[in-house]
């Protein structure tokens, strides 16, 4: 990947005081440029931080969220040297997922690499005080609107001759939290729904991978850490200290992941070298997740 675009490779691969690290074997050519990837949920966090990974490698874009204004602050950041097509609409209604497909299409002429990056927890609860309301609307964001979108683009990942689905689940599908068991379950079906398909799929050459991230640096993430040290009148690394004890003490590095990280895994998944992974669920958690 080319460290110079958007910040998409990692700081720090060297230990202090070290030399680079000269594998031997030159950069890796995952053989994207020009390839075209359609990006869901990508205009802020992880969903933009893996559409700077894919502008690093010469892809061309086409990007979702419901909000343009964001989408369009990052299309501008990416600049004029990546072909990005923008497109608002909301993963979870099925007609906008219909509209995304067809101006996808008109503009692309087919798609090489689908990223299924829509997700969340609009409500952080615990079981008692969750609605059947909660529950389904934690399975249309995270497991239907992946459902919805690959059916409305395995007909362009077919016409292209295979190519790449890439589901963004999560470690509390594999790992799940005391609270938020609504959001754990559905990533849970999430992970399990990308195995199906990479069964259904490998004789087509469409290869199905997860990828599931620890917490991740986001506007969310930053906006706990800042109220939390205001409200307990402590540093923001004391206050991530803390808030990494109180939600998520298993990752090991002591820290949250960033975005380009999620971004450089699937960046992988999706390109050359990895043409004999499928069905995989990669975990980007520090450390986080205790089983094998």
């Amino acid at each position: 990947m080319n460290a110079t675009v958007n910040n998409c490779t990692p700081d720090g691969f060297n230990l202090p005081g070290s030399a680079p690290i000269d594998s031997g074997v030159g950069e890796m050519d995952t053989a994207l440029r020009d390839r075209r990837v359609v990006i869901t949920g990508a205009s802020e966090g992880i969903g933009a931080g893996i559409s700077r990974c894919f502008a690093a490698e010469g892809a061309r874009l086409a990007l979702c969220a419901r909000r343009p204004q964001p989408l369009q602050a990052l299309a501008d950041e990416l600049g004029t040297a990546v072909d990005v097509r923008l497109v608002a609409a909301d993963m979870t209604d099925a007609g906008d997922v219909q509209r995304f497909a067809g101006e996808v299409d008109a503009a692309f002429g087919g798609v090489d690499v689908l990223v299924n990056a829509v997700g969340g927890a609009d409500r952080l609860a615990g079981f008692d005080e969750l609605s059947d309301d909660d529950w389904l609307a934690s399975y249309e964001l995270n497991l239907l609107s992946a459902v919805r979108v690959t059916r409305a683009f395995l007909p362009l990942l077919r016409r292209a001759g295979g190519g790449r689905i890439i589901n963004i689940a999560s470690e509390s599908g594999l790992q799940p939290d005391p609270f938020m068991p609504h959001y754990n379950a559905a990533k849970a079906a999430l992970i399990n729904f990308s195995k199906s398909l990479s069964k259904a799929l490998a004789g087509e050459g469409i290869l199905v991978n997860c990828v599931s991230p620890a917490m991740t640096r986001n506007a969310q993430v930053e906006a706990m850490i800042a109220a939390r040290a205001r409200d307990r009148q402590v540093t923001p690394v004391q206050a991530q200290r803390e808030l990494l004890a109180e939600f998520r003490p298993n990752i090991v590095l002591g820290r949250p992941g960033e975005p380009h990280e999620v971004g450089a895994a699937v960046v992988f998944l999706a390109s050359a070298p990895a043409s004999f992974v499928t069905g995989a669920n990669l975990r980007v958690d520090g450390g986080s997740v205790a089983s094998i």
